[in-house]
């Protein structure tokens, strides 16, 4: 019997693997199951493929959106982009957007994740479901919804006036002073359970040996958490935030059913400045509205190719991983 297994040991180690067939002879063998990832590829064309490249074309085209073409203007568009006070305030909303939110929401969300992953914490999963529940909320609905709750006339400001802090009601989303920082609390609120998700499952990494050595040594809780806790989740740390980084530049339908870009320009981020001027303004430019979209899509691109680095680095970083 001991030979019989060492035999068969032997063979699976020098047996050759299976060659693979050419894709297009797969295709051409079963071409019935491809079939069925055709309504998946023609919609993904239409609506993702087509318009990505079409925003390029008319980038550089005057069109107001109601001719079959437009006008041919080379960078015209660029360069009223880069004289255009509105386009640089929607810009720098964003990155405003992205800097207060993005490490609010991973701070927080760590804390929250340290607190469900002690022992000693009751009703973890009841806990885990209710701040999970916003993620899978759709934002615009959310969006109406804190817009009656932030109202004067909404709880939230009664409260406030009940309590003393505030003299009298307050509109935050109608406030130029609070409309956006009303988006970026929201914000948070509403994905913090998907980022606390990721740090959950970066604290199921870390070896229980290394805490219990730490225990023994006398570390403190907070000496137990900055000195071995935090140095293991570095990895996991860069790649969370590069997803955030991301994700904070994606606010429209959040912001949009709040505030509208509103009161005057306050919290109009780029993707509301692009929706505006495609489609909301008296007089529609399109190709105008393209040329933002670019730069936008320009800068999202970068963020991508970051986070591929970054990940690339964390997983060097990792135990076992490869740089």
């Amino acid at each position: 019997m001991t030979f019989v297994s060492a035999d068969l040991t032997r063979s699976a180690r020098t047996a050759s693997p299976r060659t693979r067939k050419p894709l297009l002879r797969r295709i051409r063998e079963q071409w019935w199951i491809y079939l069925f990832l055709l309504p998946t590829l023609v919609g993904y064309g239409l609506y993702t493929v087509y318009p990505l490249l079409a925003s390029w074309v008319y980038a550089f085209m005057d069109w107001p959106g109601f001719a079959m073409s437009g006008t041919f203007n080379g960078l015209d568009n660029f360069v009223q982009l880069w004289n255009d006070p509105l386009f640089w305030n929607a810009f720098g909303k964003s990155l405003l957007f992205l800097v207060v939110a993005m490490p609010t929401r991973v701070i927080l969300a760590l804390l929250l994740a340290l607190w469900l992953n002690s022992r000693a914490t009751p009703f973890k999963g009841v806990f885990r479901t209710l701040f999970f529940l916003p993620v899978v909320t759709t934002g615009a609905i959310i969006g109406i919804v804190f817009t009656l709750l932030l109202d004067a006339q909404g709880p939230i400001s009664l409260a406030l006036v009940w309590a003393g802090i505030t003299e009298s009601p307050v509109n935050f989303v109608a406030h130029p002073d609070t409309s956006l920082w009303s988006g970026v609390a929201v914000w948070v609120w509403k994905w913090l359970g998907i980022t606390m998700i990721y740090w959950l499952a970066a604290l199921q990494t870390v070896p229980t040996d290394v805490h219990e050595a730490a225990q023994l040594d006398g570390a403190s809780a907070w000496q137990e958490f900055w000195r071995v806790t935090l140095p293991l989740l570095i990895p996991f740390l860069i790649i969370i935030t590069l997803i955030d980084t991301v994700s904070a530049l994606n606010v429209f339908d959040l912001m949009q059913t709040m505030t509208g870009g509103g009161p005057a320009f306050s919290s109009e981020v780029i993707e509301i400045f692009i929706y505006r001027t495609a489609f909301a303004a008296t007089t529609p430019q399109l190709g105008y509205a393209s040329a933002a979209a670019v730069l936008f899509g320009l800068l999202t691109v970068i963020l991508a190719i970051v986070q591929a680095l970054g990940i690339r680095s964390a997983r060097g970083m990792m135990p076992g991983g490869q740089s």
